[in-house]
């Protein structure tokens, strides 16, 4: 008896040990999954976040892309386009809510996954269009762009995974960009995407690494 309570006592630090670091490890993975300037989902984190909500027929894949960024940092510098980045993140963010899911893809370029309930995504999305478009909080009015949007409805696309609807919306995006349109929604034809996977001049992939903040 008495060398299995000595076993036992032994034991106890190693297993109070393993407790600290398995809570550790957890928190680590967790912060990896969130970006350190915006507070945001990183891409793994995203997607997995993602995949889940489009099991559900009403969710609705949105990317959205800051206009003339570059700009904003050769002009009023780096700390004042994070903080446009940031204000940007925290209102996608407060717009998707706790039933969705947002992420910073890299640079200036966001991503999020909501569940349109009632059908009125494309009235929301006009909406947090003029919110994005405003004023970071705390800073110079004049430091404030807008901000593209493109949006797909994955039941209009059954069985196509997330990088596929990214793809999607990334069209759709880019064409509000070019005609100034501020929201537009993914048609329903074949993808323009090139081999890579993105549309021409993009660069990487769909899901691959970050865009470069320039």
């Amino acid at each position: 008896m008495n060398s299995l309570l000595t076993a036992l006592a032994a034991a106890g630090p190693i297993a109070a040990g393993w407790s600290v670091h398995s809570l550790w490890l957890r928190r680590s993975l967790r912060s990896a999954r969130r970006d350190p300037l915006t507070g945001l989902h990183t891409r793994d984190g995203f997607t997995r976040r993602a995949a889940t909500l489009l099991k559900d027929r009403r969710a609705v894949v949105v990317l959205a892309d800051v206009d003339r960024f570059k700009q904003i940092n050769d002009n009023y510098g780096h700390t004042a386009g994070d903080a446009l980045l940031r204000a940007t993140a925290d209102r996608l963010a407060h717009y998707v809510g706790k039933a969705g899911v947002a992420g910073r893809l890299g640079g200036d370029e966001f991503a999020a996954v909501v569940i349109d309930d009632h059908g009125t995504v494309s009235d929301l999305l006009t909406v947090l269009h003029g919110v994005l478009a405003r004023p970071a909080d705390g800073m110079d009015p004049a430091v404030h762009t807008t901000v593209s949007l493109g949006w797909v409805r994955a039941a209009d696309h059954p069985g196509e995974d997330l990088s596929g609807l990214l793809r999607r919306a990334d069209e759709a995006m880019y064409a509000a960009k070019q005609r100034r349109a501020g929201v537009r929604r993914a048609g329903l034809g074949r993808l323009l995407a090139t081999w890579s996977g993105r549309r021409a001049g993009r660069r990487g992939t769909a899901l691959a690494g970050p865009r470069d903040a320039a």
